[in-house]
Parts: C-alpha cells; sequence; structure tokens
C-alpha cells in the first residue's frame, strides 16, 4: 500500500490516478478517501489526483493519543502528502472537515495552494453556539468510544443535514453509512475530540481571512443549515471567492449531486490555472451607507 509520512511519523494512506496539474481531496469527518470516488474518476482525465485517508481512517495509522488530532496535524498531513509525492503545489478540493483544512492551508501557506474549493465548510462556528458545540463533540467521541461505529452510524444517518442525501439517493446513503460503520471506533473518537471539538471558528480568523489571495470556490447545500452564515461570512472576506448554493441539497455535494459538483469544480479549476478568477473588483461592492 503507498504511505506518506506525517511529521510526526504516522503513516498516511493514499491513491492517485490521473496526469497533469495536481488536485487533493481532503474528505469529511464521516467519510474517507473512498467517498472522492466520482471525483478520481472524472478530474484524473485532465489532472492529477490524489485522495488519502487522514490519519485516524484506516488504512491510515490511527494513533491512540487525541493530542495528535488537531487541526494543525491534520492540515499538516495534507502538505506531508504532497510533499511525499514531490508536489509543491495542488488544487485543494476539500468537503467539511477537509474544507477547513484547505482553509488552513491558504491562511498558512498560500504558497501550496493553487486553488480552494471549500464545500460544506464551517459547520459548528457559530460563536453564540461554539460552547454548546464543543461539548456535543465531546459527547459524541465518547458515543463512539461506548457503542463503536457501527451503531453510531444507525444513530445519525438520518442527521438534518444528511436527509437530502437519504431522500435522492437511498442506495448511495446506504453505502455511504455501511462504510462509516467500518471506520476505527478509537479514531473517529479522537478527531470528534480534538479537532472537530476544538478547532477555532472561522468567525475568529476575519483579518488572516481578507489575506489570502488563492482563488476559492464555496459550495453549500441551501438545506445545509449550519453551514449557510459560514459561507457567506467566506464569501464576503476570502478577497477571491466564488459562492454557489446547490438547491435542494444538504451536507454531502460531492456523493449527493456528483455531476453537479463536478461540472463546477472543473470550470473553477479552469478558470483558476488560466488566470481568471480574480479577487472582487471594488467597483462591484455596495458602499455602506452611514
Amino acid at each position: 500500500m503507498p504511505y506518506a509520512v506525517a511529521k510526526d511519523r504516522v503513516r498516511l494512506y493514499f491513491e492517485e490516478a490521473g496526469s497533469g496539474t495536481p488536485i487533493i481531496f481532503l474528505h469529511e469527518f464521516a467519510a474517507d478517501h473512498t467517498n472522492w470516488e466520482p471525483q478520481m474518476r472524472y478530474f484524473s482525465r485532465g489532472h492529477r489526483c490524489i485522495a488519502y485517508s487522514a490519519r485516524g481512517y484506516t488504512p491510515s495509522d490511527v494513533p491512540p493519543s487525541a493530542e495528535v488530532y488537531t487541526y494543525e496535524y491534520f492540515y499538516t498531513d495534507a502538505l506531508a502528502v504532497l510533499d511525499h509525492l514531490g508536489i509543491a503545489k495542488a488544487h485543494f478540493v476539500g468537503l467539511s472537515m477537509g474544507s477547513y483544512s484547505s482553509l488552513q492551508v491558504g491562511l498558512n501557506a498560500p504558497e501550496r495552494a493553487l486553488s480552494m474549493t471549500l464545500a460544506a465548510v464551517g459547520a459548528g462556528s457559530s460563536l453564540e453556539q461554539l460552547d454548546a458545540f464543543r461539548a456535543q463533540c465531546v459527547a459524541n467521541a465518547e458515543q463512539y468510544e461506548a457503542i463503536g461505529s457501527v451503531e453510531v452510524a444507525k444513530v445519525t444517518r438520518e442527521a438534518p443535514s444528511r436527509i437530502p442525501f437519504l431522500l435522492k439517493d437511498p442506495r448511495g446513503h446506504a453505502d455511504f453509512y455501511a462504510a462509516l460503520a467500518r471506520h476505527d471506533a478509537r479514531g473517529s473518537a479522537n478527531t470528534m475530540r480534538s479537532f472537530q471539538g476544538a478547532r477555532p471558528s472561522i468567525y475568529t480568523m476575519n483579518d488572516a481571512i481578507r489575506r489570502v489571495p488563492t482563488p476559492a470556490l464555496i459550495l453549500c447545500g441551501d438545506e445545509d443549515d449550519n453551514c449557510i452564515e459560514p459561507s457567506l461570512f467566506l464569501k464576503r472576506h476570502l478577497p477571491a471567492a466564488g459562492l454557489s448554493f446547490f438547491p435542494k441539497s444538504g451536507h454531502v455535494l460531492n456523493l449527493e449531486e456528483p455531476a453537479l459538483f463536478n461540472e463546477m469544480v472543473e470550470r473553477f479549476i479552469a478558470l483558476a490555472e488560466a488566470g481568471r478568477w480574480p479577487a472582487r473588483d471594488p467597483r462591484s461592492m455596495v458602499a455602506a451607507v452611514v
């Protein structure tokens, strides 16, 4: 099996396909590298595509200590995969947790990102609800430890943001949660506790976000309630951001609407590579009324 090695010697399993300008795919909490298969098959026709499983997600290593599951480890793991492959720059395509890590690359290593696709980004960012969100993450981690991934998958399969997927594609929804049931419970608990439950809210990064020059595409399902306001926030503050809402869609955009997702991302990457995705022109902004 092909592995990259992170800065703390954790092995990260990856797969790659195709040739051309690189695209790296970063998965969400409930997924792993396999959930990018519709994108790997499509984009590898014209790009070198890489998908990897984050630490805590087999066949990558599952470190026992929750201390090494912070957001800093996750975004630097993505860079470690690129380093292993000798790739200086890539297009970053993330979903949810993977979008947060992609944004962190933009904030901390913008020279490595040709573009950022931030899909289903920002859940849990509300400052008013932050303490409650973090408490829920701790409870979710304890649930993984107490009953295991099989039972957690049964409990979470009808979470509000997953219902649109269930209604559109019951077969795909069932496959998704069958895969979640196979996740390592310890890795999921550690990720929930230290990444999901301890990462800074994007609303605390306003000044840094305004300085990110990287072309960005923000994608959000219009029924993914927890991501709508964060998506709008990022559109307002990332200088070179575009925003698209997917109608009647929830959280798992790349699987819920694969054709639309691929079309939107393909167009964005083509424009970014052509230098045709600039920062917003100030003339298009409405002046504030005093």
